[in-house]
């Protein structure tokens, strides 16, 4: 019956767009009108709706006017002209939903006009990409469209000052990857100063490629973290053990389907042995499972991960002695991420590199939770339509198909099954012979770079006659479809075992230098490349080829030959290069268009998606299959076996292939099945990490407002004075009699936390007094001596103190915070044994935790504005004396004087970190290495070099105490 009513009615998607489209066709009706103004009165609209926004108009009141205007200025700074399908999707945009469109079909240009129609508000707009290539090239493509229409762009990318990142951000338009965006909240949320904070607000995002960004990174959480102490030894000894102990299979249990490994009962005892007999158990310890052994523990389990689960040349690869870890999702190498919880180095340890040492949790976000702060979001992608319930239960997304400009002449072969990879590569290697023979573009997509070395390597291998190819190719021009089929036979029997390898070029992460020169010729007649997953690369594969990559390489060469290029040489080339490009593209066409062949399928069926859709653009004709055997991982994993035997029940020969609809059907539901537990394993995510949003939002909102202060004297009494009254309470507990006072303790309470020692037995001596005197005496003392501190430090140094140490209180209180909560989100788990719901159990403790930090935050700020020392001193240059900095106390966590910052990508059930180390200000590591234990105050090595010196000179810190470094 649905399906009756489906065909009567449409879709919803269908009726949805249906009514866009109608929409689309009134924008048309208005080009006449912008047609005829000229560059200035075009340019003038921007201010005219930006008259009539202040006046009170909504935005989609000038959708309609704003995305015409947007049309006609691209057509003028660009020469492209958005079809009416992505006037579509900007409304879809618009909306704050996600637009599914097709490779190919212009994604670029489709965001410029609610981009556009955004920014005519003044608060910004973001628009967030995979990599700082693209960031880069869109911004300046798309940007010339912006400041056409008087809008301001900026781009930010990895490398920029606080500066420019801060001018990038309060442009109209800002582009950027994830990473960027979120970091640099992190990092806002870090800065001691007003001034040092870059980020203006989350208005409005819009996300190219929303599946690759919010679901497949949203495993991943931003951490900015500081290093911990070097343990490479323990490593390099865990490594050792765990060799040794793998070498019998049954010391552990390996699960690939779940990615997990576990020691056995066997295995547990022979490690415990191992390191027992090495000396590296606790002393009168009773075993490696006494708490004082938990780290050996630990990381015993990693060094298992990292010998059983890791491989190299498929998760990492080892570069100029580092390693390098690889994208699942798109092939590429993630420098600079690294693996949490001693898992890097763990493989580090393994593959006989320098082992850098581990790194604490300073401040984190999950993708989720920095996405869901924008007022609206929005994204574009070629594949979400089957992760359309996580974007609408996580972020309230709907997905919308939009049609193609053009029909699509794709032809989707079903999948061909072998058993064993021998033979699927024998399968694939003919049919890459077949079609560089005829003179037909094949894209081969790999899931690992270790596959694609083996593929190469076999291409390398397999031969072909170069001069019958030739003859053979020209063949193909008039053949009908049986002569084809007989120049395919011939083509095999031509390049198999005759002299030379298939020509071919590879594109993983050891070639990401070469990845645009390769991506734009890989639709030349007979091009045979061979990818490592083509999620996300941002460029299209042109038949024929790309003609601004071809113009740019004969510039280059002509640069590197020292000879200049003159404006009409180089539109003479243009035009040449355009005409040999057009000719190619003819032969590519008449061979079919672009070939794609999958060499297995992958776990993620997006990404088996937006691999088919690199062919078949803008109507072109295309062809796309995958060539898959028993022996893959999915097929391993969720069936290998069952369909191995059946397929020798069935009397398969060797080389033979089984293709059915109800086989492609089959694997379909094995990757609905990973799918699913993907989306699990991140919804659970997102759960734990909202109960800590809440806290992160309530105390980065109460750290802006105290950065924002001038004057936080009276919070800083209110401290004092809630402190001491606990400190009262907890000792001489209200209406108990007065022999059961803590006296001795509550004395000493007091002389550490205000450096005042009161005579309290004489106090408590006296007849009839209460705890309520006891308390108005303390506070009075204490007031008393911050009057004096006050007095003799000056109002203003105070009040910069002050502010200056409450905000490191509060990160060091809350960096703690994070590190409990991580360690009880690693135990939570077991209170499932007792009938608990761990959720709720977390949810109570985090609560209890949360309120611990907020008493702990009010004790040590007042017990270091209490005792620290006040001391002058002269400065040589000097004449008159000046007070200096006073020296605090010894600081009980050496945490506030971590001179280095990491960045990290962490992802909870890989353990993929993603970004490279960095500095938090503008010292070398070499520089802050070189510093002295306590050249500075604690905690001040952080603060700006052109920020104002926390001393309350009024002089910037280079030029006060920054000197000293």
């Amino acid at each position: 019956m649905l399906a009756i009513a489906k065909m009567l009615f449409g879709s919803s998607n269908d009726r949805k767009v249906k009514s866009m489209m109608t929409r689309a066709a009134r924008i048309t009706t208005l080009e006449p009108k912008y047609k005829a103004m000229s560059d200035e009165e075009l340019r003038g609209q921007t201010q005219i709706f930006r008259d009539r926004l202040s006046k009170g108009a909504k935005l989609d009141s000038l959708l309609d006017e704003a995305f015409a205007v947007t049309r006609e200025a691209a057509w003028r700074a660009i020469g492209q002209r958005h079809y009416d399908v992505q006037l579509v999707g900007g409304m879809i945009l618009h909306d704050g939903g996600i637009a599914e469109m097709r490779t190919g079909e212009g994604k670029t240009l489709v965001a410029t006009a609610p981009v556009y129609l955004n920014a005519l508000a003044g608060k910004g707009v973001h628009l967030i990409t995979v990599n700082d290539y693209l960031a880069k090239r869109d911004a300046d493509w798309m940007g010339r469209v912006y400041r056409f229409l008087g809008l301001s762009t900026g781009v930010i990318v990895n490398g920029l000052s606080q500066g420019q990142r801060k001018q990038a951000y309060n442009a109209d338009v800002t582009y950027g990857t994830n990473n960027e965006f979120g970091f640099d909240y992190l990092r806002d949320n870090l800065a001691y100063q007003t001034q040092e904070m870059v980020q203006r607000g989350h208005n409005f995002a819009i996300v190219d490629e929303v599946d690759s960004i919010l679901i497949d990174e949203a495993r991943t959480p931003l951490i900015i973290s500081g290093p911990t102490e070097d343990r490479s030894e323990l490593y390099k000894i865990l490594n050792a053990i765990t060799l040794e102990l793998i070498k019998d299979p049954d010391t552990f249990e390996l699960d690939e389907k779940q990615r997990q490994v576990l020691l056995s009962e066997a295995g547990s005892e022979r490690l415990e042995e191992m390191l027992e007999a090495g000396g590296h158990l606790a002393e009168d310890s009773a075993g490696l499972y006494d708490p004082v052994n938990i780290s050996l523990v630990h990381h015993s389990n990693q060094a298992l991960r990292a010998n059983t689960l890791y491989q190299l040349n498929k998760d990492y690869i080892v570069k100029d002695g580092e390693i390098i870890l690889i994208d699942e999702f798109t092939g590429r190498m993630m420098t600079g991420r690294r693996l949490s919880e001693g898992l890097h180095q763990a493989i580090e340890a393994k593959e006989g590199v320098d082992i850098q040492p581990e790194n604490q949790t300073l401040a984190s976000v999950t993708i989720q939770n920095y996405f869901r702060m924008y007022g609206k979001l929005s994204g574009m992608t070629g594949t979400a339509a089957t992760e359309a319930q996580e974007f609408g239960d996580i972020y309230k997304m709907d997905v919308l198909e939009i049609p193609t400009n053009r029909p699509i002449k794709r032809i989707d072969d079903d999948d061909e099954v072998y058993r064993t990879e021998a033979e699927k590569f024998n399968a694939i290697a003919a049919q890459v012979a077949y079609c560089y023979v005829k003179g037909q573009p094949i894209l081969v997509g790999t899931a690992s770079i270790e596959k694609s070395d083996d593929l190469s390597k076999f291409l390398n291998n397999y031969s072909y006659k170069v001069e019958q190819s030739r003859e053979l190719r020209a063949s193909f021009a008039n053949a009908d479809k049986k002569d084809i089929a007989k120049a395919g036979d011939d083509a095999y029997d031509i390049v198999y075992k005759s002299g030379k390898g298939i020509p071919h070029s590879v594109l993983n992460a050891r070639f990401h230098e070469q990845e645009s020169e390769i991506v734009a010729d890989a639709g030349v007649p007979g091009a045979v490349t061979i990818a490592t997953n083509m999620a996300g690369r941002g460029t299209d594969i042109q038949l024929g080829g790309n003609v601004d990559m071809r113009v740019q390489k004969w510039i280059a060469e002509q640069d590197a030959a020292g000879i200049e290029v003159t404006q009409d040489a180089l539109l003479a080339k243009r035009a040449e290069i355009e005409a040999n490009i057009k000719d190619l593209k003819q032969q590519s066409l008449a061979a079919g268009g672009l070939f794609v062949l999958g060499t297995e399928r992958h776990e993620s069926r997006r990404i088996d998606n937006q691999l088919r859709g690199r062919t078949g653009r803008q109507g072109d004709p295309g062809q796309s299959k995958f060539f898959l055997s028993c022996e893959d991982d999915l097929m391993r994993i969720f069936a290998g076996d069952r369909l191995n035997a059946m397929m020798k029940s069935l009397g398969v020969e060797e080389g033979e292939a089984i293709t059915h609809k109800l086989l492609n059907g089959a694997i379909a539901t094995a990757q609905k099945r990973v799918e699913q537990r993907n989306y699990e394993i991140r919804k659970n995510l997102l759960k734990y990490d909202d109960v800590v949003n809440d806290q992160r939002k309530a105390v980065f909102e109460q750290r802006q407002e105290f950065m924002d202060s001038t004057d936080l004297s009276e919070l800083i009494n209110e401290f004092r004075t809630d402190t001491i009254h606990d400190l009262v309470e907890r000792h001489m507990p209200p209406k108990a009699y007065a022999e059961k006072w803590e006296i001795p303790e509550l004395k000493e309470a007091i002389l550490s936390l205000t450096g005042l020692d009161l005579p309290l037995e004489d106090w408590a001596a006296e007849e009839g007094i209460a705890n309520e005197e006891f308390e108005e005496r303390i506070q009075k003392l204490a007031d008393e001596k911050m009057a004096e501190r006050l007095r003799l430090l000056g109002d203003d140094q105070m009040k910069a103190l002050e502010k200056q140490f409450l905000l490191q209180m509060i990160d060091m209180h809350w960096r703690e915070h994070l590190m409990h909560l991580d360690h009880l989100r690693a135990v939570i788990g077991l209170r499932g044994y007792g009938q608990r719901d761990p959720l709720n159990e977390y949810k109570t403790e985090a609560f209890t935790l949360f309120e611990t930090l907020l008493t702990n935050l009010r004790h040590s700020v007042t017990r270091w504005l209490m005792t620290m020392e006040i001391r002058f001193e002269q400065p040589a240059e000097e004449i008159e004396p000046v007070p200096v900095a006073p020296a605090l106390p010894q600081q009980p966590d050496s945490s506030l004087r971590m001179r280095q910052f990491q960045e990290v990508h962490l992802d909870p059930n890989t353990g993929l970190n993603e970004r490279a180390a960095k500095l938090t200000d503008d010292l070398t590591s070499e520089q802050r290495a070189a510093l002295p234990p306590q050249a500075l105050p604690a905690g001040w090595e952080q603060t700006s070099r052109n920020g104002l010196c926390p001393c309350g000179s009024g002089n910037k810190f280079k030029h006060c105490h920054g000197t000293l470094v």
